[in-house]
């Protein structure tokens, strides 16, 4: 430990020790219900900092976890070193050429409105508090990825410090396997410390949350209205119990509902006609859909709220009345007040990169589908995994399965090798071993080396 502490004695940001008051603040990940201490947590300043932490983990032998906005379930790690990019939220916007450079520890709300104010945008995923980090390098699935694609998509260029210490800009000239794959590859071959994001022009949206009745036959044909509607219009629908919220009316309250978040990413008055038809699947509950920033797609979220969730996700092809009967069928058995499968169309902008061009390849699925609980006490929680993973498992059963790495538990790491066709596969393993040949960047979704 005096090694350690000794090597850290070098960094300019903050180090997090176990003894210090605020310890336990400061490693708390955006999830309850699991908990990992770490030797130390080094919040980083800039990527001098980064090459520091990931020097002392070698030497040590230590573990070692990246962090960015604290999503993930790899964030934290038992007797190792927690390398925090909290602090590194830089961002540097270029209007007239709609890029921008930006560290790696900005969160998508803090980026979105930065970039709102000249009328710019990128899109991300569906939570304002996760660290762009993270989400970019996984692949970044949200409410504009039909209009525009996924957030790798529009990834550029990146600053990667490497297993070595070394500081590498990557792009499509520059280290272009590893610009390849830490585009759909995670944290496995580097910490990203700075990315440069191209920027879309986009003013103001038509969009919200529509709660509507849920019946198996509405379930199915919004998802087949969400596939065929116009690429500018975007969802992620939750087929839930009606949450306890002020616009639902108190006797609807834990009745199934269809409660979908819309974007359509272009001029309000045809977002209206494009939303239409779902409007029209059954009398809305709630219709809080119209002409708003981008930024409010990102509902508020308490500082507070840590919910103890758990999910399992896979790729669907297609949405049947019959296969929503079975979901909402399964939904009713949960013992949970919060169950929710949600649903994600996917194509448009994302369909039309070739599969082969990044790490995520699958670029031709038509959905992706989440079944997902919330609950609050501990003491549930094997039975609250029982049934996401039999759910799960229900819906991998009707497409042969497939997975997207940023919504993989550490406890799944078997399903890695759904995240990635072998051609995919075995390309990541080369880049790995040459970056990372050691695997010091194994807390994650790992893709070992040979």
């Amino acid at each position: 430990m005096q090694e350690l502490s000794t090597t850290l004695s070098q960094v300019k940001g903050r180090v997090v020790w176990p003894a210090d008051p605020d310890f336990d603040e400061v490693r708390r990940p955006f999830f309850g219900g699991w908990d990992r201490t770490p030797a130390v947590i080094v919040r980083a300043a800039d990527a001098e900092d980064v090459a520091t932490v990931i020097a002392a983990a070698r030497a040590t032998g230590l573990p070692l976890a990246v962090r960015s906005g604290g999503h993930s379930f790899h964030c934290l790690v038992d007797d190792g070193i927690v390398l925090d990019l909290h602090d590194m939220r830089d961002i540097d916007i270029d209007v007239q050429n709609r890029t921008a450079w930006v560290q790696a520890g900005l969160t998508a709300a803090e980026y979105t409105t930065a970039a709102e104010a000249h009328g710019l945008v990128t899109g991300f995923g569906d939570t304002g508090s996760v660290g762009l980090g993270g989400l970019v390098t996984g692949g970044g699935l949200g409410y504009l990825i039909r209009a525009f694609g996924l957030t790798i998509d529009d990834l550029l260029a990146a600053e990667v410090v490497t297993a070595d210490g070394e500081r590498l800009l990557t792009d499509a000239e520059n280290h272009p396997e590893l610009f390849w794959g830490i585009r759909g590859g995670g944290g496995n071959f580097g910490v990203v410390t700075r990315m440069k994001l191209r920027l879309h022009e986009l003013g103001t949206v038509y969009g919200g949350l529509l709660i509507l009745p849920t019946t198996p036959e509405l379930v199915a044909e919004y998802m087949r209205l969400s596939l065929e509607a116009s690429e500018l219009l975007s969802s992620i629908v939750n087929v839930m119990p009606a949450p306890p919220i002020p616009m639902v009316p108190q006797e609807l309250w834990g009745q199934m509902v269809t409660a979908a978040m819309l974007v359509y990413a272009g001029d309000p008055d045809d977002g209206e006609k494009a939303i239409a038809p779902f409007r029209a699947l059954g009398e809305p509950l709630a219709d809080m859909v119209g002409p708003m920033p981008y930024s409010a797609v990102y509902m508020m979220e308490e500082p507070d709220y840590h919910p103890t969730a758990l999910s399992r996700t896979t790729f669907l092809d297609e949405l049947d009345a019959d296969k929503a009967e079975q979901i909402i069928a399964r939904l009713r058995t949960s013992t949970s007040p919060m169950p929710a499968c949600q649903l994600r169309p996917l194509g448009g902008a994302m369909a039309r990169v070739p599969a082969d061009a990044t790490a995520f390849a699958h670029r031709d699925r038509k959905i992706l589908a989440t079944a997902a609980v919330v609950y609050e006490d501990p003491a549930e929680e094997e039975t609250h995994r029982a049934w996401a993973v039999d759910f799960g498992d229900m819906l991998r059963g009707w497409s042969g399965g497939g997975s997207y790495v940023n919504f993989l538990y550490d406890d799944e790491m078997d399903r890695i090798h759904e995240a990635y066709p072998p051609a995919t596969w075995e390309r990541l393993v080369r880049v790995k071993q040459k970056y990372d040949p050691e695997n010091l960047f194994k807390a994650n979704a790992n893709i070992p080396p040979r």
